[in-house]
């Protein structure tokens, strides 16, 4: 597919990213909450890696001619979770989701020269969501998974405590 304007993301472009240990640390035994921690946190630096990707590279282009003549222009959507997603938008920014760069790729005003770019822009910001939001959705489950550690381990401390004073304790 002959692109004109958009240059997709490359191998290069993740090599940055691949040198981090975190999906080695997934197939590891944790012993503990703080090497949950230390892996939530490897996680969430894949995940702000990826949205810096989106917002340097993507967005970049997405903003420049001709893609910032379009009906439908690529926008950074940060969520409630504090997470960035890019997300399609109407230049009265009243509008949002997939269906506006449908519109867009379907309606004859679009130039020909720019439907493979749309497609591949359009193909770049879904891979790029899901992979943010896998990242994400790990560091959650690492995190949620450590406060559960730690509250195994106040358990466990507790009891033990219990028991040793019952043991110290004079009858």
């Amino acid at each position: 597919m002959e692109l004109h304007y958009f240059n997709p993301l490359e191998k290069a472009d993740f090599l940055p990213l691949e040198h981090a240990d975190y999906l080695k640390g997934l197939l590891t035994p944790f012993k503990g909450k703080g090497c949950l921690e230390n892996w939530e946190a490897q996680c969430l630096a894949m995940r702000d890696g990826l949205i810096d990707l989106a917002q340097t590279r993507i967005l970049t282009q997405a903003r420049h001619y001709p893609f910032n003549l379009l009906p439908a222009q690529l926008t950074p959507h940060i969520t409630r979770a504090g997470t960035t997603f890019l997300r399609w938008r109407n230049p009265e920014r009243t509008t949002m989701g997939v269906a506006l760069w449908q519109r867009c790729v379907e309606s004859e005003a679009t130039p020909t020269l720019l439907l493979n770019d749309l497609l591949a822009l359009e193909q770049q910001r879904i891979v790029l969501n899901m992979q943010i939001s896998l990242s994400h959705a790990m560091a959650k489950c690492a995190r949620e998974c450590a406060a559960k550690m730690a509250q195994a381990e106040s358990i466990h401390q507790r009891c033990v405590d219990q028991r040793t004073i019952r043991l110290e304790t004079p009858k």
